[in-house]
């Protein structure tokens, strides 16, 4: 069967009219954030091992095409376990998220104390917002060097499994459909279901359970 070739604007033109859209992610691009930033030190400096469950927490974000348009996960992970115990959604990649993030685990883990907190160096990280948050729970900062992204390799690696294991090729239909599916997967399938090489084949819950 052989096709007919179309310009881009005659074919835009013609799936418009019948009701058709493309699913193609348009390109993603980060904007440069304003406002006063400061870089903490990499005080983990690769230091993924720990002996216990809520004494380094990693952060970052990542985005999904939902429709017509990219929206923000910002995930928080115990490094204990590799589990997942604070996330948030967003239409925005800004310090909101990530204190929305980090207050959802700080309180669903009983707001634990002599805590460090690891990220790169986005500026969802670096804002004041996000700064005053991390004083107020009293927990230790620390950021990867700047373009390295093996200093949250754990992180990366999670994200990496999200987006080409889970999430579809080409995305989802819409922001509310990106949202459930992603919310199954963070609620149900990683953190209870997902054996993990690092927890000996066990889940991150399961490991945890162990502790002690």
């Amino acid at each position: 069967m052989e096709g007919i070739s179309v310009g881009r604007f005659l074919a835009g033109r013609l799936m418009k009219e019948a009701h058709l859209f493309s699913s193609q992610c348009r390109k993603h691009r980060y904007r440069r954030a304003d406002g006063e930033s400061v870089i903490a030190s990499n005080v983990l400096n690769r230091h993924f091992t720990v002996s216990g469950p809520n004494q380094v927490w990693c952060g970052d974000v990542t985005y999904i095409w939902a429709g017509s348009r990219w929206i923000y996960l910002a995930a928080v992970m115990d490094l204990y376990a590799r589990r997942i115990v604070g996330w948030a959604l967003s239409d925005r990649p800004d310090s909101k998220l990530t204190t929305r993030a980090l207050r959802v685990a700080y309180e669903a883990r009983g707001c634990p104390s002599q805590l460090m907190f690891h990220s790169d160096q986005g500026s969802h990280y670096t804002s004041i917002e996000f700064r005053q948050m991390l004083w107020r729970y009293r927990i230790k900062q620390s950021m990867s060097r700047r373009g390295n992204c093996w200093d949250n390799a754990p992180m990366e690696r999670f994200f990496r499994s999200l987006t080409t294991k889970w999430i579809p090729e080409h995305g989802y239909v819409s922001k509310e459909q990106a949202e459930a599916d992603v919310l199954r997967y963070l609620t149900s399938y990683y953190n209870h279901q997902r054996a993990h090489s690092y927890n000996g084949y066990r889940t991150p819950v399961a490991a945890e359970s162990l502790y002690g």
